[in-house]
């Protein structure tokens, strides 16, 4: 077997961990320029198997293996191969398309915060969403410029917002099993058992205004990674509405999701717009 048979290896197993954990995302990169798709799921693998260690593996010594998983990360890095084929085909992606060490170091650092921290300031709420979601779009919006740094920092502050977006609506949507199962509340200054129609309209409204600016910055998205970017964004809005129309006990009390024919019906119209030059 030849190395480039090892990583052809590598990357189809973090393919897979993205497919099996998430149709939403899977659905929007496979919507990307072929020359995208394997970059993007090496990203996702590599972060979904960070989120498994700290929400998962409660009957092992989480804090361990975090540690172990960040040295082993850098190591990769360094080294440019692992015997773990997921940090494998991550580094490949880190040392081809630069991405820079501190947006990994930021996600690591939002990983150990979920092993310490059941409530968090305005100040740790915004260093959690950045580590935990900023910075995965960050590095996706580097293999999307590919070495272009000028476009790249356009398109920053853009990538940002939607990732935090994509966060925010997470934590809604699973506020009572993060709660219930793992004792965390993110909103800050928000209370689980008295969560109120003002705390869901004030979140709703950072959440819209995440949105409004991100769908600037994915317009200006060039053609090969625009689509996927904008099915994604479009899932997550159909998710958000479902959530905008239902009461604070509801929220509070089921996990919310779009239903397969949902998201048949998001795919077609977002593939509409699409034709029409609408986004």
């Amino acid at each position: 077997m030849s190395l480039e048979s090892y990583n052809d290896i590598c990357i189809k197993c973090s393919r897979l961990i993205t497919n099996e954990y998430s149709t939403s995302f899977s659905l929007g990169i496979r919507s990307l320029h072929k020359s995208l798709r394997e970059p993007v799921y090496s990203v996702y693998g590599f972060v979904r198997v960070a989120d498994e260690i700290v929400d998962t593996f409660h009957d092992h010594d989480k804090a361990e293996m975090l540690r172990q998983f960040t040295t082993d990360t850098w190591k990769a890095v360094d080294d440019g191969i692992s015997t773990n084929p997921v940090l494998h085909s991550f580094q490949l992606v880190v040392n081809r398309y630069g991405i820079g060490r501190e947006l990994i170091a930021a996600f690591l650092r939002s990983m150990e915060m979920d092993l310490t921290m059941s409530d968090y300031n305005a100040e740790e709420y915004n260093e959690y969403i950045y580590g935990s979601a900023e910075v995965v779009g960050l590095m996706c919006l580097r293999i999307f410029c590919d070495g272009y740094d000028e476009k790249y920092n356009m398109l920053l502050p853009y990538a940002r917002r939607l990732g935090a977006a994509f966060q925010k609506i997470n934590f809604l949507r699973d506020i009572r099993s993060d709660y219930s199962d793992r004792g965390r509340v993110y909103f800050p200054g928000v209370d689980f058992a008295a969560f109120s129609a003002g705390d869901k309209k004030s979140i709703e409204a950072d959440i819209s205004e995440d949105f409004r600016v991100a769908l600037e910055g994915i317009r200006m998205l060039s053609p090969g990674s625009r689509f996927g970017v904008y099915l994604a964004f479009c899932y997550y809005i159909a998710l958000f509405e479902k959530i905008r129309k239902s009461p604070p006990d509801e929220i509070a009390s089921r996990r919310f999701r779009v239903s397969n024919t949902g998201k048949a019906m998001v795919f077609a119209g977002a593939w509409i717009r699409k034709t029409l030059n609408l986004i």
